[in-house]
């Protein structure tokens, strides 16, 4: 369940970053911004990377991605003499 939410609160924040771009509070040619443009989409990135950070994490937790762990080695058996 956090890996979900973790996922769709690391997305929304993207989305916004894209509204910014298309109200045209970021423009790139010619390059344009405004000061509460620049500072709103430091803030969506920040909070976008911290959620995306978690939910690789959860998934790392969870075996989704990531190497698989070795099984443990069997100690061999002691012979008897």
């Amino acid at each position: 369940m956090i890996l979900v939410l973790s996922l769709v609160l690391g997305i929304v924040p993207l989305i916004g970053v894209a509204w910014i771009f298309v109200s045209g509070m970021i423009t790139l040619s010619p390059f344009s911004a405004t000061v509460d443009g620049l500072f709103m989409t430091l803030i969506l990135l920040t909070l976008s990377g911290c959620f995306l950070l978690n939910a690789v994490w959860e998934a790392k937790d969870h075996g989704l991605i990531g190497k698989k762990p070795a099984p443990p080695a069997k100690a061999p058996a002691a012979k008897a003499s």
